[in-house]
This record gives structure tokens, sequence and C-alpha cells, in this order.
């Protein structure tokens, strides 16, 4: 019984000895941990306040302006290291050809048209690039300045164009697109105004592409977990078949442009 006695004491002594090592442990780990914590806000602060871009991801959006036409795009980013991010993007644009003139149509509550337009042409692009920054801002009053480069597919969507125009032959007032057989009204006199945005869209054609882009980017923001920048670049997009945008112009396989973007989002 005595030694039953002993044995069950010793096995409690053990038993607390390990429980107390156990949860001196777990405040040195938590203790450890809260300290690196620190430690990572600190360095963090003072990156921020020297002007170093430093995060996981960003997702940013942005507004362009093109020599050609608009369009808005959104970006995902991952940081590799310290100077290279990859990206991942989609571009939705508007593609203008530069001889589109508004013209008045010769109803009083006609809207304006484009004479000689046939389709509208809408590139969307999806890209896989890098960011590598050139220049970090120096302090959080400057300016990051970045290299951006990508490519991908593009998609580009043909939709047609449609005046509203007085038919000669029936007397009534129709939405048409360019046809052989109606180009005579749809080139004509006749024309009263645009047919509007809500017609064509069910008659879109995919013309297939791949595209290239290089630009300058320059963060300007005070923060790093908000992006505030401005984009300048140039890009190439070239189609498997020619993209027909107006009458009596040359119909286009290569597209160049030069555009400039805002750029605005978040970083984690």
């Amino acid at each position: 019984m005595k030694k039953l006695l002993a044995i069950i004491i010793v096995f409690s002594i053990a038993l607390a000895t390990v429980a107390q090592d156990s949860t001196i442990s777990r405040a040195q780990s938590k203790r450890e941990r809260k300290e690196e914590r620190k430690q990572k806000v600190n360095e963090l602060m003072r990156q921020a306040e020297e002007g170093i871009l430093v995060y996981s991801k960003q997702s940013i959006f942005g507004l362009q302006l093109r020599t050609n036409g608009y369009g808005l795009f959104y970006e995902l980013g991952k940081m590799k290291t310290n100077r290279k991010t990859n990206i991942y993007r989609i571009d939705f644009a508007e593609v203008k050809d530069h001889k589109e003139e508004k013209l008045l149509g010769n109803s009083f509550f006609g809207n304006s048209f484009i004479y000689g337009k046939i389709n509208y042409f809408y590139p969307v692009t999806l890209a896989f690039g890098q960011q590598y920054i050139l220049g970090q801002k120096g302090n959080k009053n400057g300016v990051a300045v970045s290299a951006i480069f990508n490519g991908g597919l593009s998609v580009g969507l043909l939709r047609p164009y449609y005046v509203t125009a007085d038919d000669p032959m029936s007397g009534e007032n129709r939405a048409i697109k360019y046809t052989p057989e109606d180009s005579a009204i749809f080139l004509g006199p006749t024309i009263t105004g645009g047919a509007g945005f809500g017609k064509g869209w069910s008659e879109i054609k995919i013309k297939p592409g791949v595209f290239g882009k290089v630009a300058m980017r320059f963060d300007y923001g005070r923060f790093n977990e908000s992006v505030s920048a401005l984009e300048i670049g140039i890009s190439a997009d070239f189609y498997a078949s020619k993209v027909p945008i107006m009458l009596f112009q040359k119909d286009k396989q290569l597209f160049l442009q030069a555009y400039v973007a805002i750029l605005f989002g978040r970083r984690k």
C-alpha cells in the first residue's frame, strides 16, 4: 500500500512538472510570436516611412485614355521579390477609327450618327506579365517608378453599327445596318440619326488575336496599403483577320496605340 501511495505521489509530481513546463513553453511561444509581430509591424512602418513598397498582393482598377479610344481594366498582382511582382490583368476597351465624325440626322428628334461606320470594335485582353520596380519612393511623399511588361490573348468583339433612316420604297423609318442590299439607304441622305446603344448586341462576332504591352508606372500614393498611380504605355494587338470598322477606310489586322491610365486600388 505504501509503495502504491509513493508511486501515485511521484506520478502526480511528474505530471504537475510536465504541465508547468508546458504552460511555461506556451507562454514563451506566445511572447515570441507577439514579439515577432511587433518587429514585423515596426519593420513595415520603417519601410513605409522610407517609401519602400512591400506587400503580398495588390488589387488595382484603372481607367485609360487611348490614342484610338478608351477603356478600363482590373489587375491582380502577387509580389515575388522586393522588386518583382507577377501581374494578371483583364482590359476592356473600345477602338475608334480616326476618321469617325459625328453628324446630325435630318430629323429634329434624331440622334447624332457616324457616317460610314459599320461596326463597333471592343478588344478584351487577358494578360500575364510582370511589374519591376526601378526606383523606390525614397520617402512616403516620393514617387515609385516601375516598368510593366505583359501580353496574352485578345478577343475582339465586333458589333454592327445601326442607323435609323427613311426607306424611300416603303416610306417607313427603320433601323438598318450596312449590307449590300441596304447600302444605298445606309449611305443616303435619308438618315435620321443613330439607332442607339441597344442595337446589335445579339449579332456580335469574335475576332481572336494576341497582344503585347509595355508601360511605365508612377506610384505617388502616400501609404503602402493604397494604390494611387499614373501609367503611361504603348500596346500592339494583332488579329487573325482584318477588322472592318469604317467604310472607305483600310481594314486593319494590327492596331498600335499609346495610352495613359489612372490607377487606384489596395495592397495587403
